[in-house]
């Protein structure tokens, strides 16, 4: 096609093959690989047997990174789950020792994390001012307060009962644990409502400019709570799973889970300062910190080394985007 300057314009569209292959998920998937075939030369133990095996202890955080991607989107955080997951473990078990039918543990796990998420969602929509950081901050401290009331300072709690968690923990053919399929079907469920549905259409709006979506005819408010809310449920269900593997819950349960799941977040692509990201490149580098924990756990790599290099990677995420922008960038500066 030739312009009136007569020079002629090329609308040659990218490959679809090539956008996926230079995406952030594309890159995420190479890196998996990698994670992978490091961990199988860096551990002789490492095998798909002994991280299905080893799995489920981690994968109960991933479950957090699912409603995380959705605050994050906002623009927001929440750094209250992890004393969210102490509670509801807390409870739990309790409930389950005094004989109550696992159904009801069930049920009172995801009520104790749906309250405190209602709480967080409360006070942020009537007093919209506060910042979602200082408030979590807060809540954090007063949902840890009340577990460490329960069981006394540096207390802990174990299930008399240990049948329905078992269960629950169990694995299909005796060798994929029933977490992996449910954490699958959450992110895909998860992926669906941020990437397909008009709610996640309003939720990358607020998470661009929240006075503007306000101004279209969003709730934001309304938006806000749901998210917090079922940020406290998905908290009550990861408890859940935290005690299938551990059998109790004790004052540190689940400590550093909201750095975690802000960590799995982030270095999916998905942007602190909100309105960009997805749920798959979450769930990617979800898998590739549990691989890389695994990988380095079996070889008795020490946990705070294991957190560096989860902390590099994260850095990498971080400024990888902008490092080749800058280059993108200059190169068209050249060119013209």
């Amino acid at each position: 096609m030739a312009g009136k300057s007569g020079r002629s314009i090329n609308n040659v569209p990218e490959s679809p093959i090539k956008h996926m292959i230079f995406s952030w998920e594309g890159i995420l998937v190479l890196l998996f690989a990698a994670v992978n075939i490091f961990c199988a030369w860096f551990s002789e133990f490492y095998n798909v047997s002994s991280v299905l095996r080893q799995m489920p202890v981690y994968l109960a955080e991933v479950f957090l990174m699912l409603t995380m991607a959705f605050i994050l989107v906002m623009g927001e955080i929440d750094i209250s789950v992890g004393s969210i997951v102490c509670l509801a473990a807390t409870i739990s078990c309790i409930v389950c020792n005094a004989g109550a039918p696992f159904v009801i543990v069930v049920l009172v796990a995801l009520l104790v994390g749906t309250v405190c998420g209602a709480v967080n969602g409360l006070i942020l929509t009537r007093v919209p001012e506060l910042p979602p950081m200082i408030v979590t901050l807060a809540t954090q401290i007063i949902f840890r307060g009340i577990a460490e009331i329960i069981l006394g300072s540096g207390g802990s709690v174990s299930l008399s009962n240990t049948a329905g968690f078992k269960a629950i923990a169990g694995k299909v053919g005796g060798q994929v644990p029933y977490i992996l399929f449910l954490v699958l079907i959450l992110g895909v469920i998860a992926a669906v409502i941020l990437g397909k549905s008009t709610f996640g259409r309003k939720v990358y709006a607020i998470g661009t400019n929240r006075v503007t979506a306000h101004y279209s005819g969003i709730h934001v408010q309304k938006i806000r709570f749901i998210i917090y809310t079922v940020m406290g449920t998905i908290s009550g269900l990861c408890a859940l799973f935290i005690v299938s593997s551990s059998y109790g819950a004790n004052t540190t349960t689940g400590e550093g889970f909201e750095m975690d799941a802000i960590a799995m977040a982030v270095f999916g692509g998905i942007s602190s300062t909100g309105g960009k990201g997805n749920i798959a490149g979450g769930l990617i580098a979800a898998f590739i910190i549990v691989c890389l924990r695994i990988g380095l756990g079996q070889r008795n790599v020490h946990s705070q080394v294991i957190l560096l290099i989860i902390g590099v990677l994260l850095v990498a995420a971080v400024a990888l985007p902008n490092i080749i922008g800058q280059i993108q960038k200059a190169a068209k500066v050249k060119k013209s």
